[in-house]
């Protein structure tokens, strides 16, 4: 798994230290406000001018899923900003804007079941499972696998299987899938994936060399690839079996 940035969106923000008269010594923060952050990255990463997510139930489902739970302790206080965060083993946890963008184009429907091929942290297949009936998702770092197992469990995601395992080869067991999302970057359309994808199925997928990726949104029409790029990107490249072919 999982995005680095997006080519077009990544907005970067600096954090301006400034000093007040404060007796810290008898300050107590209360815990952080998640919700109310919540809100602000929906108002200002995805329906603000600029920003074009639109789609009332993925804006729904963005709002259920509390994206701090899929963040390492030491970065969790930045889990709701307008970029990638780092989830150990060189992978990320996607920017929300990504994530929304990427769910929304896919256009899940409530009795689908979808594959997600690069787990990571679990939040992109929580986003998924308050839209559709089953999500099936693999990571080929077992770790992170484990995590995201464990991380989506404890808070109730009970439609979402992980699997530790290579996401070229899929999960043909439970195919065919009304929709695909990879986040990992192949240089080619993984034909596994293709081939566990109902006709009329669509799958959204990075494709590209580390620097040069270009956002694909298919769809299976008699057995073809009907292809409309949608946005340059930039994801971790797809490992293992794909660098054998």
């Amino acid at each position: 798994m999982n995005i680095v940035q997006s080519g077009f969106f990544l907005a970067y923000f600096a954090l301006v230290g400034c000093t007040a008269n404060v007796d810290t010594e008898h300050s107590h923060p209360g815990p952080p406000d998640w919700e109310s952050q919540r809100h602000r990255m929906v108002k200002e990463q995805l329906t603000s001018p600029g920003r074009d997510i639109t789609n009332q139930l993925v804006i729904s489902a963005i709002m259920q899923v509390p994206r701090h739970e899929f963040v390492p302790e030491e970065h969790r206080a930045q889990a709701y900003e307008d970029h990638p965060l780092p989830i150990g083993h060189g992978q990320t946890i996607s920017q929300p804007y990504i994530v929304a963008f990427m769910t929304e184009q896919l256009n899940p429907q409530p009795s689908d079941r979808v594959l997600e091929i690069g787990a990571g942290s679990g939040y992109q297949a929580a986003v998924l499972s308050r839209l559709v009936a089953e999500v099936y998702t693999i990571e080929i770092v077992d770790a992170l696998a484990q995590r995201a197992a464990r991380d989506l469990k404890r808070l109730g995601y009970d439609n979402v299987r992980v699997k530790s395992g290579d996401g070229y080869l899929g999960w043909p067991e439970h195919g065919p899938f009304d929709a695909i999302i990879v986040t990992c970057a192949p240089t080619q359309i993984p034909k596994p994936l293709f081939e566990q994808l109902r006709e009329g199925g669509r799958m959204i997928i990075p494709v590209g060399e580390m620097h040069d990726q270009m956002l694909y949104l298919l769809e299976k029409r008699n057995r073809e690839v009907i292809q409309r790029a949608v946005l340059p990107v930039r994801f971790v490249p797809m490992t293992g079996a794909i660098q054998k072919h």
